[in-house]
């Protein structure tokens, strides 16, 4: 599913160079839950950032669903994006001037996906995280553990082959922590690739694997021996 090998990443800062990544090589196979971890500078957003094809990297290869995703354009990438990664963000996202179904659609616009199929398939993302009675309402209407399961139907709308959620639980309480850490869990039950980047240990019991980073390399790869589930 996804596949790196010694990817390299440095930023230009004041005429200095800061290497955020260190030949890093991974392999996350379908169907994984995966949390990658790690302090403030570890690389472990650059690393999302380079998963979800948002930056590119400067030396290495990375392949995603058998397909080599190292030297693509950025119109390129953006159809890579669109058609095989959902993204979920700590801040969601949503357009507040658009309803929830409307909002769950919206990726199936840039993918030309006909108006009558982005209806039907927005609400079925919206049932899948029991939000099918609020199709009509906006952003502003709901809460926030209700916004992060909007943004979570918008990023499975289009029936991705890896979900990537960079700290989905940041902005939200422990109660509703849970709640989405149990649609994540029932996504990769049904067989939906996920990686998320946390910085809580706790969200990370929830998942099946850990990567921890620090200074732009992984430092551990482990399994998680004693698993929450939800």
């Amino acid at each position: 599913m996804i596949d790196l090998k010694e990817v390299v990443k440095i930023y230009q800062t004041s005429g200095e160079e800061l290497i955020a990544l260190k030949h890093v090589s991974l392999h996350i196979a379908k169907g994984e839950f995966t949390s990658i971890m790690g302090p403030s500078g570890s690389g472990k957003s650059t690393m999302m950032n380079i998963l979800g094809l948002l930056d590119r990297f400067d030396g290495g290869m990375y392949h995603l669903n058998g397909q080599d995703v190292t030297n693509l354009t950025d119109n390129e990438s953006a159809h890579v994006r669109n058609r095989e990664i959902g993204f979920v963000f700590q801040s969601f996202n949503l357009m507040p001037r658009m309803t929830l179904l409307d909002n769950v659609g919206l990726p199936m616009v840039y993918g030309g996906v006909p108006l009558k199929e982005r209806r039907k398939r927005a609400l079925e993302a919206l049932k899948k995280v029991g939000l099918a009675d609020r199709v009509s309402h906006r952003p502003n209407a709901i809460s926030g553990g209700q916004k992060q399961r909007v943004a979570i139907a918008r990023a499975i709308v289009n029936r991705p082959v890896v979900l990537m959620a960079d700290e989905p639980t940041g902005n939200l309480d422990s109660k509703t922590t849970l709640e989405i850490m149990k649609i994540f869990q029932e996504l990769n039950d049904a067989g939906t690739t996920v990686v998320m980047v946390t910085h809580e240990p706790d969200v990370a019991q929830y998942t099946k694997r850990i990567i921890s980073f620090r200074d732009g390399q992984i430092i551990d790869d482990q399994p998680v021996s004693d698993r929450r589930t939800l």
